[in-house]
């Protein structure tokens, strides 16, 4: 966006502004034709399983592929009596439920019913100690997420209540819970998009002070999102990406805080320009010129850190970024083209009633800043040292941090679902509502020895095992199934770190059995927690890694320092340590919370950084321009005071768009909205203000080393400055222009070459690829990414590290190699590419 002759063909003219907004509507109505709903393709199921090469997922397909009728997702329903003899109300309650769902008038998709009445040898199972409880298993046929489905265990609830009686009834397992998970997040899109476009309606009416001009931001946010939601579902649909419930909530409110902040970037520097050019259309063409770079800079951190999530292995963490990166980028582009061209098609009428004057005016910068400005010039010490300080108390709430891997208990709106789980826990004990799944699988046949009862024997030892059921024959002979209930709540801690010592157990038993060579899998819901927390582990110290580096690498390039990203990303990891603090105090300590989400941490660190290193760059790239007329001093207190009122506005919106997540009836995006909300005011009214300034007025000429400011130039009159297509770097030394205008076409054309090979690779990716020929390839492009790589560092030494926004977007090159080399990687761990060859064990032959 930095060519004026492409600002010109854009904004040239209120006709050609004209034509600019009327390509975003259409290509918007025009992908809303042909795109799938985007409810229809989203996936809530992978999103809460670990890892498809993970032992519980191992065991799972096992489970299903050794014991028919195992693809059957349960419904269970929990029988209390009620009254004096409570064992004879349960008794009749399940007869009466039993007769009615063993039926031929009984609900669609049940397949059986198994209870004390159907199968009497297994009471010891159905039948509490007490015998005032009993369950009814009710397997059922169909996929949880058809509405058909959840018709018919709507339908098995209202029947079991019917017939219960004056008995407790409650119906949960998998299908009661899949259910309840549909019901909860039903009709929270609307109300979560109502309540975003009230609330940031009302803010920006009190910043802009004019209807029209409030309304632009909206209108830009709703033809991204509009555009993102159908790109996203159609990607979706080709089976590209995953999009769940969750996932949209976020990419809703994510679409209009970082849109209204680029807006509010955007139309402040107009405003601003207005002062000294009063022709509109080259008004709007200098500000999108210089506000280009931050807001480029901006984006490109949030989709880089969106892409970083792909390094992950757990599906919760690998399928969330591509899709929110997708609404951000598609969110930039509308940013600087649709909302610059409506501002000028909307002529003087968009600063009506106060008119164009009093908005210039305003651009100057409100008295309060000029305060805090003059706080941080007279003591920056005493600045830095209070913030610092109020943010390592804040961070003192991490010593009540633990995590939360029960779903149910993440609801916060009562579910009938949960209210069975409560009863199984009352009457059968804790382990009972997740019960674990052993696997012991021989080279030899089992069915003839003692070895399955041996083993089931040792099991009933083991720690922290409350009840093994009677062993479960696979159909090859070669395969036992071990139903084991915990004496631990399944979800808790404890439970999870016991699947390892079970396993071993497991192991020893059958060695002494003496099964040789078995190779032992535990599936179930505290073994698939187990999983995907070790995931979790892994994937969010790789991915705070690669994040931290891909923000520094941002803020290298943007500001030409090495120093200066050092002290902000270490800004970054303070606030994001003060906010996951606060959070777990707030949620944990104060509501009651079991636990901070498993998901939430590593969703809070990639936002937060990517988002608050937004500030972080607006204001200093504000102090790099600043430097051209004024000292070190001067210029970091006019980029505070000139930029204050404009980001402190987009900090508010940013912040309350993320708190309206906490309308939602679901733990994790409750906490996270509320971490988003209390880091984003942070890093606005703390970090941003006055951190950062003091930090930079404490360092003085040294805050941008190895980089130092020259000698300044008068203000006025104030030549525009050189566009980085023609770099004041050519003076440097001859032929830079040439080097740079042949690095750039090389660039471009590689790029595109390799964005095209990436759209036909996930668009029509052929199975047959040979395990070599991908090699090659994947070799290829990381040859081609360390020659990028190796080529930047030559060019900045012969430029002398005067590198121009033109040098910056060639850089953006070596992306495609990297992505591609991310998604050989994705496709290994999906099944798309044949894993390579393992050497011979038990485990994969499986």
């Amino acid at each position: 966006m930095n060519s004026p002759a492409l600002l010109r063909c854009l904004l040239g003219s209120k006709k050609r502004a004209a034509v600019v907004v009327a390509f975003w509507v259409l290509i918007a109505g025009l992908l809303a034709g042909v795109a799938p709903a985007l409810e229809s393709v989203e996936d809530n199921a992978s999103a809460n399983l670990p890892p498809a090469a993970s032992d519980s997922m191992k065991a799972r397909d096992l489970v299903r592929a050794q014991l028919p009728g195992q693809d059957a997702t349960p419904a269970i329903i929990v029988v209390r009596g009620k009254g004096t003899d409570a064992a004879k109300s349960a008794t009749q309650s399940v007869a009466a439920i039993t007769t009615a769902l063993s039926g031929t008038s009984r609900p669609d998709h049940v397949v059986s019913v198994v209870s004390t009445v159907t199968a009497p040898d297994a009471a010891a199972e159905l039948v509490s100690q007490d015998r005032g409880a009993q369950l009814v298993i009710v397997p059922m046929e169909g996929s949880p997420s058809d509405e058909s489905f959840q018709n018919a265990v709507d339908e098995v609830r209202a029947l079991a209540s019917d017939r219960a009686g004056p008995a407790d009834v409650a119906v949960t397992g998998s299908a009661g819970i899949a259910t309840d998970t549909v019901k909860v997040f039903s009709g929270g899109d609307k109300v979560l998009l109502l309540a975003t476009v009230v609330l940031v309606l009302i803010i920006l009416l009190a910043i802009y002070r004019s209807p029209l001009m409030a309304l632009v931001p909206l209108l830009a946010v709703g033809v991204a999102m509009r555009v993102a939601e159908t790109l996203g579902a159609i990607l979706a649909d080709a089976g590209v990406i995953t999009v769940s419930s969750q996932t949209a909530s976020i990419m809703t409110v994510l679409l209009f805080g970082v849109g209204t902040d680029y807006a509010l970037i955007i139309t402040a520097r107009y405003r601003e320009t207005l002062l000294d050019e009063p022709d509109r259309a080259r008004a709007m063409q200098a500000a999108v010129r210089r506000t280009a770079e931050s807001v480029l800079a901006s984006a490109s951190t949030i989709v880089l850190a969106m892409f970083a999530l792909l390094v992950a292995v757990s599906p919760a963490l690998h399928g969330f970024g591509p899709y929110l990166a997708l609404g951000v980028a598609v969110m930039a582009l509308v940013a600087f083209t649709f909302i610059p061209a409506l501002v000028l098609l909307l002529g003087k009428g968009v600063f009506w009633p106060g008119g164009v004057d009093k908005a210039a005016e305003r651009s100057r910068g409100a008295g309060v800043w000029h305060r805090i400005a003059a706080l941080v010039a007279r003591a920056p010490v005493r600045v830095a040292s209070a913030v610092i300080s109020l943010l390592v108390v804040l961070s003192a709430g991490l010593l009540g941090y633990q995590e939360s891997f029960n779903t149910l208990s993440g609801f916060r709106a009562a579910t009938e679902s949960e209210h069975g789980q409560h009863l199984i826990q009352e009457e059968f004990g804790p382990g009972e509502i997740a019960p674990s799944t052993v696997v012991v699988h021989s080279q030899d046949n089992l069915r003839s020895g003692p070895a399955p009862a041996d083993i089931a024997t040792a099991l009933t030892d083991a720690d922290h095992v409350s009840r093994v059921a009677d062993p479960r024959m696979g159909k090859d002979g070669k395969t036992v199934f071990y139903d084991v209930v915990l004496d631990l709540d399944p979800y808790s801690s404890k439970a999870l770190d016991a699947i390892g010592p079970l396993k071993q157990a497991t192991q020893s038993a059958a060695q002494a059995a003496g099964v040789q060579d078995a190779t032992v899998l535990i599936g179930g819901e505290t073994a698939q927690n187990a999983d995907i927390r070790s995931a979790l582990d892994r994937d969010t110290t790789f991915i705070v890694l690669l994040v931290l580096a891909l923000v520094t690498a941002v803020l290298v390039l943007l500001l030409r320092s090495l120093l200066a990203p050092l002290y902000l990303v270490a800004t970054l990891i303070l606030s994001f340590l003060a906010t996951l603090g606060a959070t777990t105090f707030f949620t944990v300590t104060v509501l009651g919370d079991d636990g901070i989400g498993n998901r939430v941490t590593a969703y809070i660190f990639v936002f937060l950084v990517a988002l608050g290193v937004d500030y972080n760059i607006f204001i200093m790239s504000r102090f790099k321009q600043e430097l051209r007329t004024q000292p070190p001093a001067k210029a970091i207190t006019a980029a505070l005071t000139r930029t204050g009122g404009v980001i402190s506005s987009a900090g508010l919106i940013l912040a309350a768009t993320f708190a309206v997540l906490m309308t939602q009836p679901i733990r994790e995006l409750f906490q996270f909205g509320f971490a988003m909300a209390f880091g984003i005011l942070l890093d606005t009214f703390l970090i941003r203000p006055l951190l950062v300034p003091a930090i930079v007025r404490l360092l003085g000429d040294r805050a941008l080393w190895p980089a130092r400011p020259g000698t300044p130039t008068p203000s006025t009159p104030t030549p525009e400055p050189p566009s980085a297509d023609a770099p004041a770097a050519q003076a440097a030394e001859p032929g830079s222009g040439r080097l740079l205008r042949a690095f750039t076409w090389i660039a471009v054309i590689e790029a595109c070459t390799w964005a095209g090979l990436l759209v036909g690779m996930y668009l029509k990716y052929i199975p047959e690829t040979t395990e070599l020929g991908v090699r090659i390839f994947g070799t290829l492009h990381g040859a081609a990414f360390i020659a990028y790589v190796f080529l930047t560092v030559l060019v900045a030494i012969r430029l002398k590290w005067r590198l121009g926004r033109t040098t910056i977007f060639a850089l953006l090159a070596a992306v495609p190699p990297f992505m591609t080399i991310a998604f050989e990687i994705w496709a290994r761990r999906t099944g798309r590419l044949p894993q390579p060859a393992a050497d011979p064990s038990p485990t994969p032959a499986l």
